[in-house]
Parts: C-alpha cells; structure tokens; sequence
C-alpha cells in the first residue's frame, strides 16, 4: 500500500468520525459540510435526503425529535471496525458500525454505508446509507420504529 493510498484511507476514517462528533454536539455547519453538495442520506425505511439543504433539515429535525424525546442532554454515536475500500484515487466505499448512546442507555444500532469522493475540499461523503438494525425497549429510535 503506497503512501498516497493510507492517507485517502485515514482521511475517509477521520471523515465518519467528524461526522460522529459534529453529530453529537449538533455542530449542523460542520456536519453538513462533510457532505458533497450533492450529497445523499438514503434511510433503510425508503427516505432520502439529497444536497445539503434537505441533508440539514433532515438532521436537524432528528436532533430536535430526539431532544424532545430523551430531555436533550446528550448523545453519542460510537463508531466501530471500519473498513475503506479504494476503488480509484478519488471514490471510496466505507463500512462501518454505529452504536447510539443517550442519558437513557443504548438506543439503537447497526451500520454505515458510505461513498465518499474526493473532491477540492478533501474527502467528503457521496452517499451515506444508514440501516438501523436494532434498538432498545422504550428508546427515540424505537418510538420512531413503531
């Protein structure tokens, strides 16, 4: 693996991370802006978000509901065994595990799937496709769920 190739890998893993911790502390300017302008939120229930304008309201409208629903303290997304795979010096698949922690305990989990693109500022998401494979009794998510 050349140089070039572990710095795209450590800049798509720090990309999910940012996106992690701008998430939790509902910084919407930054976490927006690790988005392509046309960048794409594709929900494992059949919604999408596409281009930063719905990207945003999209995100901030979760926050505003899971703030309604838990008290708003805090939030935490854990992200775990990350995988990237180069398929050219500019387009990158990412898959990764997600874990989200309220005041409350664990809410709900399961995985990201990412196409991420290089672009004049750096690597910034294409797609993010969020599945959610579980969530705790009485959770945001599971209220949401039905």
């Amino acid at each position: 693996m050349d140089p070039t190739e572990l710095a795209a890998r450590e800049a798509i893993r720090d990309l999910a991370v940012a996106y992690a911790h701008a998430a939790d502390r509902g910084r919407f300017d930054e976490l927006v802006a690790l988005f392509a302008p046309d960048g794409l939120i594709a929900l494992d229930d059949g919604r999408m978000f596409t281009g930063q304008a719905a990207i945003r309201d999209f995100l901030t409208g979760s926050a505003a509901s899971l703030g309604e629903a838990t008290g708003g303290r805090y939030v935490r997304h854990h992200v775990t065994s990350h995988r990237v795979i180069l398929e050219t010096p500019a387009q990158a698949r990412g898959f990764a595990y997600f874990l989200v922690v309220t005041e409350r305990g664990p809410d709900h989990w399961g995985r990201y799937h990412d196409v991420c693109a290089r672009t004049g500022a750096g690597w910034r998401f294409a797609r993010r496709r969020i599945t959610v494979e579980g969530w705790a009794p009485g959770s945001w998510a599971g209220g949401r769920r039905g």
